[in-house]
């Protein structure tokens, strides 16, 4: 059980906050002059949503969506529902879809797919954690806050049976 193991420092409070500073930095360039619409995908990229756009030197729109895989397994189960879609219209806009970690792929391809039938003017990805030991479906992050070669992480918005989302730093849980 995850919540009986050792958590070991990954990222820590500073080493986030420079690196999403760098990640609204780079997006206030691309975006520059767009009518962008971030869809921030619930719940686990609440906290990142909240740090980046407070950095953000553009104007933009926040919605939001919730997603469903996991449930409260450490597995994803591969199949995907909408639990909350998003309420604003994408066609025509710059989409940036926000993610707290791509990992197997799956639901953020079904994101995207969903999101690419709206017409959007353009759609990319920017998450905080990219690992690609478990990908199960091609997909990647147009923008990326740190790669993470395996584990199971907790904190800063990222979760293990909605336990640990409260933590400041992002956290590896030990064997």
């Amino acid at each position: 059980m995850v919540k009986d193991r050792k958590k070991r420092l990954l990222y820590s409070e500073e080493i986030i906050d420079r690196r999403v500073k760098e990640l609204a930095d780079t997006l206030s360039h691309d975006y520059k002059g767009k009518d962008v619409v971030i869809v921030c995908v619930l719940k686990g990229a609440f906290i990142f949503l909240a740090d980046l756009t407070r950095y953000l030197g553009i104007s933009y729109v926040v919605d939001f969506v919730r997603l469903r895989s996991y449930g409260s397994q450490s597995e994803s189960s591969g199949i995907v529902t909408v639990t909350k879609d998003i309420e604003v219209s994408v066609e025509g806009r710059d989409v940036i879809i926000l993610e707290d970690i791509v990992d197997t792929g799956t639901t953020l391809v079904y994101l995207r797919d969903m999101l690419e039938k709206r017409n959007p003017a353009s759609l990319k990805i920017c998450t905080l954690i990219d690992k690609k030991e478990r990908r199960l479906v091609e997909i990647d992050a147009d923008y990326v806050g740190f790669d993470l070669d395996e584990g199971f992480v907790v904190g800063y918005g990222l979760d293990f049976d909605e336990r640990f989302r409260c933590l400041p730093s992002v956290y590896l849980i030990e064997e």
